[in-house]
């Protein structure tokens, strides 16, 4: 039996400005780094242990990842990066605040592409910059294989090899794996693992900086989910405390 722990990174520059990010590597926000130590207090309390971690290409993922090992002291453990962990790409709306695509192209289109599961954006063009094609950090891939708009559907499409080639054959040779990644990566991610229907996964939000951890039976699928995160007020108010702390400090 062997356990998954997954962990959406924590608050993002763009998060706070409620922008669509999608591929775009934007940093960690002073209560994101508070959320990224916070998670890693939980799990170390908790008495979870890795054998080997996984995140994405994008910085708010690894940079969160780094800070959880490290208050964990367990900075040594292999880490592998992979692309296909990558957040969904939002096409024409990546860079947009809410706001924004809500007034170009109404609220309940912008609904829709948020969380129905099979609703892509308008796709960019190659030549855009925003398209992965055009990052030097993709220039391993096959332009056919970067997106220019996804889906949740697509996404999961997308990261389901990711988990049979990488994720699987660790799990069931007993390793404990921790995947930090997105939040559309990680819910579809939760729809495969827990069998989550089409229409129920579009109800299902992942908080940032919330560990979620699976016991897994040899077939992989779920014994039991327990989600850390802080019950009490008083650690709501500290966790704001304290990024307001480090915002106020850092400039």
């Amino acid at each position: 039996m062997a356990t998954l722990t997954i962990l959406r990174h924590g608050k993002s520059i763009w998060n706070k400005e409620k922008r669509f990010t999608g591929w775009t590597d934007i940093a960690l926000n002073s209560r994101g780094i508070v959320e990224a130590k916070q998670a890693g207090e939980l799990l170390k309390a908790h008495g979870v242990t890795f054998d080997l971690c996984f995140t994405s290409y994008l910085s708010r993922a690894s940079e969160t990842l780094r800070i959880v090992l490290d208050t964990m002291h367990l900075s040594n453990l292999p880490i592998q990066k992979d692309w296909r962990l990558n957040e969904r790409h939002y096409g024409v709306l990546q860079g947009l605040n809410w706001w924004e695509a809500r007034k170009k192209y109404g609220t309940k289109q912008v609904l829709a592409w948020q969380r129905q599961f099979d609703a892509t954006p308008p796709p960019l063009e190659v030549i855009d910059s925003r398209f992965p094609g055009n990052d030097p950090l993709y220039s391993h891939l096959s332009q056919d294989n970067l997106p220019q708009s996804e889906s949740l559907k697509d996404t999961l499409a997308r990261l389901l090899p990711f988990w049979h080639d990488m994720a699987a054959p660790q799990l069931r040779d007993g390793k404990n794996l921790l995947i930090v990644a997105h939040h559309n990566s990680l819910r579809g991610l939760l729809k495969h693992v827990e069998n989550i229907s089409d229409s129920d996964i579009e109800n299902i939000t992942i908080r940032t900086a919330d560990p979620m951890i699976y016991e897994l039976n040899e077939h992989l699928a779920p014994l039991s989910r327990e989600n850390l995160r802080p019950r009490s007020l008083f650690g709501q108010f500290t966790r704001k405390f304290l990024g307001h702390c480090i915002e106020r400090f850092s400039r």
